[in-house]
């Protein structure tokens, strides 16, 4: 079942005289429980093709469509609630509000949204990401790698439909990436959860079940073939 699909999605801009193609027809979909990889060069237009994906930014044509509801056609309001409850963004620079501590943190945008967190669930969340001796600590307290594996308790914490990540260890070193990744991908299989992620780094690719290559905002492979689980 794929529970993520663009079709012939294109965002164009007006530079002067100039139109840039950011994303220039691009088809793709996701299979649910699936972890994808989008690999491409800076400037290539991975990023705006994950912020079509995830509600952030609205195409020029073309349609996105998540668990089968078209968010091309939301209304503003709309989309801002489905993006909360539906889809989890891990990004680069964490993001982490630094007078909150690990679990504010995590169950902030459910406390947004007005609902009650799911402790249990929170919890599993917590222990399995190695958080648990640190739910009391303040972000400034932790390493890169423990406060990018809050940011990614924080994604999961709504149980979203899809993962989110763009460059998701791009501020963390070798061995430290590896780490968060193979979490990723473990907490990825065990909670049946579906992963987007942006990368430029080949090694970081090869951790996801397919990749996709896009560069001057088209794809050139895997966008429409399912590969079988490594």
């Amino acid at each position: 079942m794929d529970i993520l699909i663009a079709e012939n999605l294109k965002k164009y801009y007006e530079t002067g005289q100039v139109t840039v193609k950011a994303l220039d027809g691009i088809n793709l979909s996701v299979k649910k429980g699936e972890f994808v990889a989008v690999v491409g060069t800076s400037g290539s237009g991975k990023s705006t093709l994950l912020h079509m994906l995830g509600g952030l930014d609205n195409p020029t044509s073309g349609r996105v469509i998540v668990g089968g509801l078209d968010i091309s056609k939301m209304t503003k309001d709309g989309l801002a609630v489905f993006r909360r409850r539906k889809i989890g963004f891990v990004f680069q620079n964490y993001n982490l509000l630094p007078l909150m501590n690990v679990y504010e943190n995590i169950v902030l945008p459910i406390r947004l949204d007005g609902i009650r967190p799911d402790k249990k669930y929170v919890g599993q969340i917590v222990t399995l990401l190695g958080l648990k001796e640190k739910i009391y600590a303040m972000p400034n307290q932790l390493s890169g790698g423990q406060q990018q594996r809050v940011a990614l308790a924080r994604a999961l914490a709504a149980k979203p439909a899809i993962i989110l990540a763009d460059e998701p260890t791009g501020n963390l070193d070798s061995r430290t990436s590896q780490d968060v990744l193979g979490l990723i991908k473990t907490l990825g299989q065990r909670l049946g959860q579906t992963i987007v992620m942006i990368t430029h780094n080949e090694e970081i690719a090869q951790m996801a079940q397919r990749i996709i290559r896009i560069e001057d905002g088209k794809i050139y492979g895997g966008g429409e073939e399912h590969a079988e689980s490594k």
